[in-house]
């Protein structure tokens, strides 16, 4: 495909309001080589879809949301456009209380995404376990840099890197890019997977969890993240995950330190949205009372 070559387009109403940066942010790993963001406020993605990759463009206007995709996997993009723009999303059940409910009234148009894409969602959160986001952050760019494919379209995003890639290569590759042998081998063991996780697509959340826990090395944690964000799991709750406990403790119950337990039991009235309040929570500024230090920065480069 080149620049240009025209696009498939659709447009889309969707029943609920949609925010395209709070519902397509959490796909984007920082300065993520496959995501864009206009000034206008329009976002694209680049993907490797069952047809081939593709290049999605996506602005909004009011209740309208307007697609364009490029490449082999153009078609495929459009007709999952609307879910990846959360239309599977519903609040049917959710009965947001105190700070909750303001934080739902001012961020209306926060959905939680479908983008299908299993394996894609997969390596980025495998590269964030046990780390900094900044150090999971610089290592998935290189990781997209270094093996990733020029994308279809007008703009020099990259494709990520597909698992018949990741899963040639040797753990020691995966060094310079920031990455120790440990994450390396659950990236390349999620790889030789990839059909099989895929599948997790048409299953439902308790079985799409256990299938993505059967790749050694991917726990709750990675489960949870994988879920919210390929699968629109509006209830995945990342157990394990460093900062969490303490942010739902403090902003639910003002209590500075927390854990996975206290966490869980402060999100028990939201059984079924529960990830969806974690969204939200994150998205309500101030966080909890910091003690002691921060996770260091580590450097496999030198390895």
């Amino acid at each position: 495909m080149h620049a240009t070559d025209t696009p498939l387009e659709t447009t889309l109403r969707p029943s609920l309001p949609v925010h395209l940066g709070l519902t397509l942010g959490p796909l984007r790993r920082g300065s993520d080589p496959s995501m864009l963001v206009e000034r206008s406020g329009a976002w694209w993605r680049a993907t490797r879809t069952p047809e081939g990759p593709a290049t999605a463009r996506f602005a909004a206007g009011g209740n309208t949301v307007w697609v364009q995709a490029w490449g082999p996997g153009a078609a495929w993009c459009l007709d999952t456009a609307a879910e990846l723009l959360g239309s599977r999303d519903h609040l049917d059940g959710f009965e947001p209380r105190g700070l909750v409910r303001e934080l739902h009234r001012s961020l209306p148009g926060l959905r939680i995404s479908r983008s299908r894409t299993v394996f894609e969602a997969l390596v980025p959160s495998i590269l964030e376990q046990k780390v900094s986001g900044k150090e999971a952050r610089a290592s998935y760019r290189a990781v997209v840099r270094a093996w990733g494919t020029p994308a279809p379209g007008p703009l020099p995003l990259l494709v990520p890197p597909g698992p018949d890639v990741l899963a040639g290569k040797a753990y020691w590759e995966f060094h310079p890019l920031g990455v120790e042998m440990k994450r390396a081998n659950t990236i390349r063991a999620a790889a030789s997977r990839a059909a099989r996780l895929e599948e997790a697509v048409g299953m439902v959340a308790a079985d799409a969890h256990r299938r993505l826990q059967a790749v050694p090395g991917v726990g709750p944690w990675t489960a949870a993240e994988v879920a919210i964000v390929a699968l629109g799991d509006a209830d995945a709750v990342s157990v394990g995950d460093y900062h969490l406990p303490h942010l739902v403790s403090w902003k639910l119950a003002g209590e500075p330190r927390g854990t996975d337990e206290r966490m869980l039991e402060l999100l028990a009235p939201y059984a079924g949205h529960r990830g969806r309040v974690l969204r939200l929570l994150q998205h309500s500024g101030e966080c909890a009372p910091r003690f002691g230090p921060r996770m260091p920065l580590r450097s496999y480069r030198r390895l």
